[in-house]
């Protein structure tokens, strides 16, 4: 989402850094306990909330994290899909006759732009209200 000014990206890595497969491994017990908040929005973007499991936090890789903070960094989408804050591809639920891809998983277009740091486990996403991805307009 190029052009959202109003994300610190300095509070990133340069760029993605993956984990490897050991890291990953290490968290592959924490992905069913990932929470996703419903939806909610303001004239301009819609917004959810993503908790992690407390005990996952210990074993994501220190360099994740903003050493004078004490909070995970703003993750690049490569760094937050790899904790595990979604699945391969997103999938379409019927609910009330219309179909929803965005029903527990975090769906294309979101940019992880807070975490709420007293509740360091929680990491607060947006998108533009409507989004559309790439070639489906």
């Amino acid at each position: 989402m190029a052009g959202n000014t109003d994300i610190d990206f300095t509070r990133r890595n340069k760029k993605a850094r993956l984990l490897t497969d050991p890291e990953r491994d290490q968290l592959d017990e924490f992905i069913d306990s990932i929470h996703y908040s419903s939806r909610y929005n303001d004239d301009h973007c819609e917004y959810r909330h993503v908790q992690l499991p407390k005990a996952m936090l210990k074993k994501i890789p220190k360099d994740y994290f903003d050493g004078a903070r004490g909070t995970l960094k703003l993750l690049w989408e490569d760094e937050w899909r790899g904790l595990g804050i979604t699945q391969v591809g997103d999938f379409l639920v019927k609910y009330n006759n219309a179909f929803s891809a965005d029903i527990g998983l975090q769906s294309l277009g979101w940019e992880h732009y807070e975490v709420h740091e007293p509740e360091p486990h929680i990491l607060l996403f947006k998108r533009p209200i409507n989004y559309q991805p790439p070639g489906q307009h």
